[in-house]
């Protein structure tokens, strides 16, 4: 999918988190939508002018320029939409009184259960090469459980399964 919905270079859209890129990718969805939208719309208006004997009128031209111009109020919205979003999520991902957000020191809250579980994740994969020590320094994490709920024994068991 080609991402023109915002004006990111590739190390700006590099560095988006995955709950943004999401943002970006639904975005763009909806561009694409509403553009696929518009030109059924104009063929149907040049299908109806032919059927009518009409193609050359120049009511064409001002159905065609209407429809444009709506579906490009529409994109406007959505990337406006977009712009507030990334804006929102980019200072909810920084931190908050107590530093930056960073799992176990500071982990957010904010995030959905299945984000907490790659959050974690990552933590421990880039802790150590040594499955055993990894599962271990799990085990006896007891900000994990309360933090991953559910997904605590999903990780646990994705972890042993390295040893």
């Amino acid at each position: 999918m080609i991402i023109d919905i915002v004006d990111l270079t590739d190390p700006e859209y590099s560095d988006l988190n995955a709950v943004q890129v999401a943002m970006v990718r639904e975005a763009q969805q909806k561009k694409n939508k509403i553009l696929a939208r518009a030109e059924e719309e104009k063929k149907e208006y040049l299908s109806l002018l032919v059927a009518g004997d009409m193609a050359r009128n120049s009511f064409y031209a001002l159905t065609k320029a209407r429809v444009d111009a709506d579906a490009q109020a529409e994109i406007a919205a959505v990337k406006e939409d977009l712009d507030f979003q990334l804006a929102y999520e980019a200072l909810g991902s920084e931190g908050d009184d107590n530093g930056p957000y960073r799992y176990p020191e500071n982990p957010n809250y904010n995030l959905v259960p299945s984000q907490r579980f790659l959050v974690v994740r990552n933590y421990y994969m880039r802790l150590t090469d040594d499955p055993e020590a990894r599962l271990a320094a799990f085990a006896a994490d007891s900000l994990a459980r309360s933090y991953l709920g559910e997904f605590y024994a999903t990780l646990y068991d994705m972890l042993a399964a390295y040893c």
